[in-house]
């Protein structure tokens, strides 16, 4: 879509909104409007109510300034040269770092030939600013101008990304840092590691792999045959199978793995000196695949889930679904340290080098296939009691039954594929105040990473506050979460063919 967005003004304004809109005006941030009959009981992105929760939000009086252009670039990977879209002409997107109280103010200047939106993905901001085309806003058409403007509440690792159909499985993504002016933690430095799974511009287009997937396993003939990591159907892959995530692994079959924009044959590497303790930020901005992150013979102390803080656990590797983000620390020992990133059930691979100035560096083919031992996702671990919800009895329930499978590449919630041109049909409703409860019940033979935009979630009554969580197949994940931040906000896959196909819902806020 490629509607042309005002930056001033709201399109077709209700009567009964006329008042939010001279406060929009002010914001400069549009957004779908409240429509008449029984949807105008619901809390709109243009309520004023928006704006007077925004405005509760601590504020250091500190504003920082990005510039986002996403637009078509052309780079290479692994020596082969290819065309893709990105921010600010380069395959890895700016980091974004501020404290706990700024204000962010993200202008995108729309390079691309479509309409786009950026999402910031975790963060409990305004509503009007969350970035979902026909949700919260338009999409910024073809060479406009927008600009993201809120208060960053929480400190921890985000990240953010185009929310329009496939975009971000392109390199529309990047990393948001939210510091704490007190962090208790103690380390010497962070190392941000972004991992994404790629065949943009390679072996074929996000959209063209959409398009042979929604033909659904029955339709896509068989091309090559049982190999490592799977079955290889054109760019669908069978038969990948990880224990961990509860039988399939993906959907897709990719030819790279990312760590922060480097294929395996040229690995990033971070100088240290040894007994430096290294805080990794790692996010997984993949389309289709999980990682498990470990150092061969070395443990990894977890430190956070989805930008809150955990009770510490010192493992082997940890598995992030697309969306999660782990902290951990890592003592650096002398010589060269690899970080592996495994991509869980596909028999591939990437990787970074953590370098004390001695050392050969490692070829990718003479490191582990295999991270075991003790092995962790940040659902299964516990918030610190700082973060920990106080208890209490749920006012509202919503089962969100996950629904479809790969015969027809049906997917969706309670049997119904989600349309965006009518985003506010079978919606989950709540008021403010509430004490939600939702069970995420897997149907399907397939695992999800669930996630809700706008809002942490915990994970039964103590376990991790977080806002994406795995949902292995038949299996049930009960999360709860205070419904403080009014407006209305996407729940979905974080699979991103998943997510595209149907497998989305919107809990919406109701007076």
């Amino acid at each position: 879509m490629t509607t042309e967005v005002n930056r001033r003004t709201f399109i077709g304004l209700s009567v009964a909104a006329t008042a939010a809109a001279a406060l929009a005006a002010c914001t400069s941030n549009p957004a779908p409007t409240q429509s008449t009959g029984a949807a105008a009981q619901r809390i709109m992105p243009d309520s004023p109510l928006i704006a007077e929760y925004e405005s509760r939000r601590t504020f250091t009086g500190k504003t920082v300034n990005s510039q986002l252009t996403p637009a078509a670039l052309k780079t290479s990977l692994d020596s082969k040269e290819i065309t893709t879209w990105g921010y600010n002409g380069a395959l890895v997107a700016p980091l974004i770092r501020a404290s706990v109280g700024d204000l962010l103010e993200a202008k995108v200047t729309n390079g691309l030939t479509d309409g786009t939106t950026v999402h910031w993905h975790g963060v409990a901001l305004r509503n009007n600013d969350d970035g979902v085309q026909n949700v919260t806003q338009q999409p910024v058409a073809a060479g406009a101008d927008f600009t993201y403007r809120f208060k960053l509440p929480h400190p921890g690792t985000y990240w953010y990304h185009s929310h329009v159909e496939m975009q971000r499985a392109r390199a529309l993504y990047g990393a948001l840092i939210i510091e704490d002016p007190k962090e208790p933690l103690q380390y010497s430095r962070d190392w941000v590691i972004v991992l994404d799974d790629w065949l943009d511009g390679v072996t074929g287009t996000p959209d063209e792999v959409l398009q042979e997937l929604s033909k659904g396993m029955s339709m896509s003939g068989m091309s090559g045959g049982m190999g490592q990591g799977g079955m290889d159907m054109g760019h669908m892959l069978m038969g990948a199978r990880s224990d961990f995530l509860g039988g399939d692994a993906g959907d897709v079959k990719f030819p790279f793995h990312l760590f922060n924009g480097r294929p395996p044959s040229q690995p990033e590497t971070l100088t240290a000196k040894p007994g430096e303790v290294i805080r990794l930020r790692i996010i997984n901005a993949a389309g289709d695949t999980a990682y498990r992150v470990g150092i061969p013979g070395q443990k990894l102390t977890l430190t956070h889930t989805d930008g809150f803080p955990v009770e510490h656990r010192d493992v082997d590797a940890v598995v992030l679904g697309m969306g999660e983000r782990i902290d951990a620390l890592l003592t650096v020992r002398d010589g060269i340290t690899p970080v592996l990133a495994l991509a869980e059930g596909k028999g591939q691979l990437t990787y970074g080098l953590v370098a004390t100035g001695i050392g050969t560096p490692p070829a990718a083919a003479d490191l582990p296939a295999q991270l075991d031992g003790v092995v962790l996702d940040g659902g299964q671990l516990k918030a610190d009691p700082s973060v920990t919800l106080p208890m209490k009895a749920p006012d509202r329930v919503h089962e969100l039954h996950l629904t479809g499978g790969m015969d027809k590449y049906d997917w969706g919630i309670n049997g119904k594929r989600f349309d965006m041109a009518k985003p506010l049909e079978n919606t989950f409703d709540l008021k403010i105040g509430e004490r939600v409860q939702v069970k995420f019940i897997n149907d399907t033979m397939m695992w999800h990473p669930m996630h809700l935009h706008g809002h942490t979630f915990q994970v039964g009554d103590d376990g991790a506050r977080k806002d994406t969580v795995i949902v292995r197949p038949k299996q049930t994940v009960t999360v709860q979460f205070d419904a403080d931040n009014p407006g209305q906000w996407l729940t979905h896959c974080h699979n991103a063919f998943h997510a595209e196909r149907g497998m989305m819902g919107v809990f919406s806020y109701t007076t």
